[in-house]
């Protein structure tokens, strides 16, 4: 199987998405420690999980509070059937 050749102009696209690709994944990576560590000192103030709060944020972040209601239904109907009591 022949390898792909790139052009001067090719070449020069790939390095400048590489080199803003990276430093957009940094970004995100460094805002992400960011609200961990926030998410970690709040939960820390109010005495509860970090992982509840990070939870409740991505649930109001997708909106999907009904989603999540119907899949933990989903889930409570077979921890019943299976005779598992909440």
């Amino acid at each position: 199987m022949p390898g792909r050749s790139f052009n001067s102009e090719d070449i020069a696209k790939l390095k400048r998405l590489f080199t803003e690709g990276m430093r957009v994944m940094r970004e995100m990576e460094d805002l992400r420690e960011g609200l961990k560590d926030t998410v970690k000192s709040i939960a820390e103030e109010m005495d509860m999980k970090p992982a509840t709060l990070s939870k409740a944020l991505k649930i109001a972040h997708k909106n999907a509070l009904k989603d999540e209601q119907e899949s933990f239904a989903g889930v409570e109907e077979v921890l019943e059937a299976a005779g598992y009591t909440l």
